[in-house]
């Protein structure tokens, strides 16, 4: 199991992660589509190679390929967004009404449920550090049906694969130094 290969790569200060990832793993907040959607979109947004493979593997036994890739999908168009999004909020007022001009197709067809694919959004949009993004996917989920409560549980995977990624690549750095 991939989240136990993840568990046994944090070194002991992580310990409050390695029971973090175990009780996110065992979740009942979420469907399992969204949870595992959560966590492969996330583990993307890392950007550490060790989370993903591990994560990716896990979640390809529970995913269907249609949702693999639409969790794949959220952390990609994400990554752009999220860049993009943060830099008008950062220039400004004169840049609120500037026409984005980027492709995002699979926001409006990413072939899940639209709910699931805004909570990966969101989620994502988390680790990226974007506050209008995660604000906007937030409005969309909530009007979707989800719950507070789901959506915060989406934001604590999010978290937990943050600190793991972290954990992981200083563990990583420090070991081969």
């Amino acid at each position: 199991m991939s989240i136990d290969n993840l568990k046994a790569a944090l070194p002991e200060y992580a310990k409050d992660l390695k029971l973090n990832l175990s009780s996110l793993a065992r979740s009942t907040e979420l469907s399992e589509q969204q949870l595992w959607g959560t966590f492969l979109a996330c583990a993307a947004a890392t950007r550490s190679a060790t989370v993903l493979r591990e994560v990716a593997e896990e979640a390809a036994d529970t995913l269907s390929a249609e949702a693999y890739d639409a969790a794949l999908g959220a952390a990609s168009i994400m990554g752009m967004n999220n860049v993009a999004y943060r830099a008008k909020s950062f220039l400004g007022d004169e840049y609120t009404q500037v026409r984005m001009g980027l492709r995002m197709n699979i926001i409006g067809n990413p072939g899940v449920e639209k709910a699931d694919f805004e909570l990966w959004s969101l989620a994502v949009s988390t680790v990226n550090g974007c506050h209008d993004c995660t604000a906007a996917h937030d409005a969309v989920v909530r009007k979707e049906g989800l719950t507070k409560e789901q959506v915060w549980e989406a934001v604590k995977v999010a978290a937990t694969l943050q600190g793991v990624a972290q954990a992981i690549i200083a563990n990583e750095v420090l070991v081969t130094a």
